[in-house]
């Protein structure tokens, strides 16, 4: 696997070469627990032949409750987030909701995530594109594919070079997500890579009260149906006890799951490559 201040230019520079894994807890979990996931996601994608970049959230700003766990805070979270960095040798990410918080948080990440229900706070995309970072933006539960390119003007608008664009699924009804993989397709032709978020997908928000629902065992089937429409990257959380998790606890996938996933997911990729079927 290529250093770590090269994979991600590596992906952007040419996305269909390389299948690029964002994932990690969603919010920051204990130092072991960062650690067991990122290097079980490193080296797991170093003997596949594929990248990856490490993510876990600062502060998690969208909970269901106001007493459900947030994470540390942007000073704690970032010093954290640069100490895997250092020591996994792997680029990392994370979300930021304030315009205020993208200076500081581009000053330790790689890339910068933009959440689903902020993608189209105007102020926070121009001061994500100010950072000179690569952004990824999650599209919003109630967004259309082509809506997304409003998103996308207001990023290059501002001087970003390299965004990436993250499915994960639109509202479908109360405590229902569907994804639209035609609008998938219409993204693909936007010019930029395209993301697709596997377990966010899962989320049957709000399903449980305080607490966001889900259906994690569809999470390798939708993670396969994407790889086999051609995205450019997967966004996958994992933990090793899913149960307990922080955040997401729903929708997590098994830790102890994910290199059978990903081995899986690289043989279908290969295979829709090698018989012609992208476009590119």
């Amino acid at each position: 696997m290529p250093h770590r201040t090269t994979i991600l230019e590596t992906f952007f520079a040419h996305p269909r070469s390389d299948l690029l894994i964002i994932g990690g807890p969603c919010v920051l979990e204990s130092d072991h627990i960062n650690r067991v996931i990122a290097s079980t996601l490193r080296d797991t994608c170093k003997e596949l032949g594929i990248l990856f970049c490490f993510k876990a959230s600062f502060d998690k700003a969208n909970r269901s409750s106001s007493s459900s766990p947030r994470g540390p805070g942007i000073q704690e979270g970032l010093d954290r987030l640069a100490a895997i960095r250092e020591s996994m040798d792997v680029p990392i990410t994370s979300d930021v909701h304030e315009p205020a918080q993208c200076a500081p948080a581009s000053a330790v990440l790689d890339m910068l995530q933009i959440p689903a229900f902020l993608c189209r706070q105007t102020d926070l995309l121009s001061a994500a594109a100010d950072t000179g970072r690569p952004v990824n933006v999650k599209k919003g539960q109630f967004m259309s594919p082509s809506e997304m390119q409003n998103v996308l003007h207001k990023l290059e608008g501002g001087g970003c070079r390299h965004v990436m664009i993250t499915e994960r699924g639109t509202t479908f009804g109360y405590h229902r997500l569907v994804n639209d993989f035609i609008g998938i397709g219409d993204m693909m032709e936007y010019g930029h890579p395209i993301c697709f978020d596997v377990t966010h997908s899962t989320q049957m928000p709000g399903a449980e009260g305080e607490r966001t629902g889900g259906r994690p065992e569809r999470g390798p089937l939708l993670a396969r149906a994407a790889v086999a429409a051609g995205v450019h990257a997967l966004f996958l959380e994992c933990h090793p006890d899913p149960d307990n998790a922080l955040s997401d606890a729903s929708t997590m996938q098994p830790l102890s799951s994910i290199p059978a996933l990903l081995k899986s997911l690289v043989a279908i990729r290969n295979a829709m490559a090698e018989t012609g079927c992208w476009r590119g």
